[in-house]
């Protein structure tokens, strides 16, 4: 029997009862015989923190039943559950599930995304590139109301197939919305990987990660790192992440044949004109819409090429117009609130950005074609 490498599961919990014991179930049912999950639960009320822990032997005796028809031994650790005593958000959450992990491969699952039994398999087939770095499944759209995927005109809607960073900065989802006619069966390069389900090589993480920044004192802590910004909270963390690894000159790849499916909150179309746009905005919630704002923001101070960044201001002064106007008119809440946090947060974006810059392998020609 040919030794698979451990893959590590990370999975965080936040009342999130709708969806979370179909995302665990998933991976209870994955063929992919050697793999742990890390399940972080940060603080619910709702009863899904006790539900979930009286559900591990049930889920233990699941994937020893499906991991028994390869064959392959059960790993009596395979499942691990850490309670926080608050919700730390999704970036430091998934960090803290990261530092835990044994495997050499990283799978950052949403709560809202469910994966079919090969996933695991297919994703890890790109890995063979020893540059590759992520790499992004196809996802489709999953209702959860009547627990099956999304359609229209009898064909899956698709939710991803990768991201993709315009040269206005604006970050959409490749194919999302689209009806799945097969124009995403190509394995092919893409910018970067959505934070669904994305799967990472954990020597690609340890290389792009940032020492924690010693909130008190300004100074970067080596003893500690974020792969994921923890100043970010949630959203925008994967694109961030995502770029870091391209300014490392790592590849992200998108397998199609790794089929998942997600209950995404928002965003139903790519939504590149501005009357789309705005739709698409108004279905947002305040607390999507104010992290999203100010951290594309804070994103763009840590990770972009001077001379790209100039290139394309053409492109990106309309879009900071729009945007700011559009906020100061109809979300006039944001605007302030992003503006204190985004200028109390320069000095330790700076820092961190000094850090990502002295490690930069991708020339400004490489990373130049990945804004459309």
């Amino acid at each position: 029997m040919l030794q698979q490498p451990l893959v590590t599961i990370t999975l965080l919990n936040c009342n999130d009862r709708r969806t979370i014991f179909h995302a665990v179930d998933s991976v209870a049912d994955t063929h992919y015989p050697n793999l742990e999950l890390i399940l972080i639960d940060n603080n619910s009320t709702d009863g899904t923190r006790e539900e979930l822990e009286s559900r591990i032997p049930q889920w233990t005796a699941q994937r020893a039943k499906n991991v028994s028809l390869i064959p392959y031994p059960l790993s009596s650790g395979w499942f691990h559950f850490i309670k926080n005593n608050e919700n730390v958000g999704f970036a430091r959450g998934h960090n803290q599930a990261i530092r835990m992990a044994g495997g050499e491969f990283i799978l950052c699952l949403n709560a809202d995304a469910i994966l079919t039994p090969i996933f695991v398999g297919e994703a890890l087939k790109p890995f063979s590139d020893e540059r590759v770095g992520a790499v992004q499944g196809k996802l489709v759209r999953y209702d959860f109301a009547k627990n099956a995927p999304r359609t229209q005109d009898q064909k899956q809607i698709l939710d991803t197939t990768g991201l993709l960073i315009l040269k206005n900065r604006r970050v959409v989802n490749r194919g999302q919305g689209e009806k799945d006619n097969g124009q995403y069966e190509k394995q092919e390069e893409v910018f970067g990987a959505d934070g669904a389900v994305p799967v990472y090589r954990k020597k690609a993480l340890n290389d792009v990660a940032v020492p924690l920044l010693n909130i008190q004192h300004g100074t970067l802590n080596d003893a500690l790192v974020e792969f994921f910004d923890e100043d970010f909270f949630l959203y925008k963390e994967d694109v961030d992440l995502a770029w870091r690894l391209r300014i490392a000159a790592y590849k992200t790849i998108y397998e199609p044949k790794a089929l998942a499916y997600h209950g995404r909150g928002s965003g139903d179309s790519m939504a590149l004109s501005p009357l789309a746009i705005i739709r698409e905005r108004r279905k947002i919630n305040p607390r999507a819409k104010f992290f999203s704002f100010r951290n594309q923001r804070l994103m763009q101070l840590k990770d972009e090429y001077p001379s790209i960044f100039f290139r394309h201001l053409y492109r990106m002064f309309p879009k900071e117009c729009a945007a700011w106007g559009y906020a100061l008119l109809f979300e006039g809440t944001i605007v302030p609130r992003a503006l204190r946090d985004w200028v109390a947060l320069i000095p330790r974006m700076l820092k961190k950005r000094r850090f990502i810059m002295s490690r930069r392998r991708a020339s400004v020609q490489d990373l130049t074609r990945w804004f459309v």
